[in-house]
């Protein structure tokens, strides 16, 4: 009797803590699936708003068509569907700080497959944590004060060259075309020391076309064409990387002074150990990309600004006369000339502000993230703009005005984003800034101008440019007066 008693405790204990432990795993279960998710419209199975998202991208319009009305029907953080992922998109100058300061902690950078592959899985966009951190100091250090004093007069002679040769004579010019071709000629030739052959140019656009296209490889197809023409820029590259390295190696690995500072640079953290060459290729084949595309689209809007806005462009123009007036026919501008162009970069920027070369970035969640009360899922991307601040009469009075005088004073961090925040804020951004002044300078001095389509429309494929080309009539002025 006894035996039988305490045998049925034993089952009733047993029967109990099972009872509790699967209350507790459905408790605890509950809990997870209780996650209070963004508010959204998750769209259809798999395609979600992808459709909606790029038919506004597309035109420029993605603000105002895609993201300004669910921030007015669902707030400023939302969840949508984007290219197979659930996306949260998040939006104010909070929101860009809490994802872009929290790079490697919470999120790491997320793009799409076919980027990956025609970027480069060695480039830095594809590197996190210490590799992002070396592979950046390398391209970095050639933009400090030293780097740049040694390319301002390189660049000074690159984009006189490219007006005598391609301005002169010419009363119509497409204003984007044209800095595509001279951004894209600094860039290889003042930077990485390598000249410009017929063709490439051409060949670097086949890729770019291919960079947010499905990753499928059929003859035809946008992406193969691209694969294609990575293939040979990747080739050449190989080769111009090689050959720098036996001349680096044959005096010793020392960096030298001919043309090239940065490709010297990267091959020489190659001959120390610290890169390797597939590392140098996607990292050169990367800055190509940022740098030209995104510089002539802020150079061409920037003009746009300045032709609609005279009183703007006459400010601008005497500050350039004060500049050179007690300078010597042919002396060349220095680093220290470009930074007493205060007016031309507020210009710049509020051009930028209201164009911005990039409209943001996807992270992707590396943990589940508590955010504003909302829980953004382990695995889910997330998508921050720079439309979200730069259009916000929050950050900016009046935002769909042009008022460069608004950069007057410093704009609080993570409000002005073209070239993106944290650490992975463009490594070219200087560059692009000497770029951008350094032809304002020549041609406000040398060109009057004008809109011949003053109402062109910006389109995407991927990036901003405007649908005509940005055509302009120009005539010179008589330097002697």
């Amino acid at each position: 009797m006894d035996e039988d008693f305490s045998h049925n405790c034993v089952c009733l204990f047993s029967i109990l803590a099972s009872t509790i432990v699967f209350v507790i795993i459905l408790k605890l279960s509950q809990n997870r699936n209780k996650k209070k998710l963004p508010p959204g419209n998750m769209g259809f199975p798999w395609i979600g708003e992808t459709w909606e998202f790029y038919k506004a991208q597309r035109v420029n319009h993605l603000f105002e068509e895609f993201i300004q009305p669910r921030i007015a029907k669902h707030g400023k953080i939302f969840k949508t569907h984007l290219m197979g992922s659930p996306t949260v998109i998040v939006n104010g100058a909070n929101a860009n700080k809490f994802v872009l300061s929290n790079e490697f902690k919470m999120v790491i950078s997320s793009w799409p497959s076919s980027s990956v592959q025609l970027m480069g899985k060695n480039s830095i966009m594809e590197k996190q944590g210490e590799r992002h951190r070396c592979l950046r100091g390398l391209i970095s250090t050639t933009f400090g004060n030293a780097g740049l004093e040694t390319l301002v007069p390189k660049i000074c002679s690159s984009v006189l060259l490219h007006l005598d040769r391609k301005w002169s004579e010419k009363e119509d010019i497409s204003l984007y075309r044209s800095t595509k071709i001279m951004t894209f000629t600094i860039v290889f030739e003042c930077l990485l020391g390598i000249s410009v052959k017929p063709g490439m140019l051409e060949t670097f656009e086949r890729v770019l076309e291919g960079v947010f296209a499905l990753p499928v490889q059929f003859p035809g197809s946008k992406f193969s064409r691209a694969t294609k023409a990575r293939s040979e820029i990747e080739k050449m590259i190989v080769e111009e990387v090689r050959e720098k390295r036996i001349q680096m190696e044959s005096r010793g690995g020392e960096e030298g002074q001919e043309g090239g500072m940065l490709l010297s640079r990267l091959v020489a953290g190659m001959i120390r150990g610290e890169i390797s060459e597939e590392e140098v290729v996607d990292n050169v084949v990367l800055l190509v990309f940022a740098a030209h595309d995104t510089t002539s689209f802020a150079i061409t809007m920037t003009f746009k600004m300045l032709s609609q806005h005279p009183n703007c462009h006459a400010l601008l123009l005497q500050e350039h006369l004060d500049l050179t007036k007690d300078k010597r026919p042919g002396e060349s501008l220095t680093l220290d000339d470009i930074k007493k162009m205060k007016y031309t970069w507020q210009v710049a920027r509020e051009s930028m502000r209201l164009f911005p070369p990039i409209f943001g970035s996807f992270r992707k969640a590396i943990v589940d993230i508590e955010y504003q009360g909302f829980t953004i899922p382990k695995g889910w991307k997330v998508l921050w703009t720079a439309y979200g601040t730069h259009y916000n009469a929050e950050c900016f009075q009046d935002p769909s005005s042009f008022n460069p005088s608004r950069f007057d004073e410093p704009v609080p961090p993570y409000v002005f984003l073209p070239f993106g925040g944290g650490p992975r804020v463009c490594a070219g951004y200087q560059l692009a800034k000497l770029i951008i002044l350094i032809f304002v300078h020549f041609v406000v001095k040398r060109y009057d101008w004008s809109l011949l389509y003053p109402d062109e429309t910006i389109t995407m494929d991927p990036l901003p440019f405007p649908s005509h080309g940005m055509p302009i009539k120009i005539s010179p002025k008589d330097l002697k007066k």
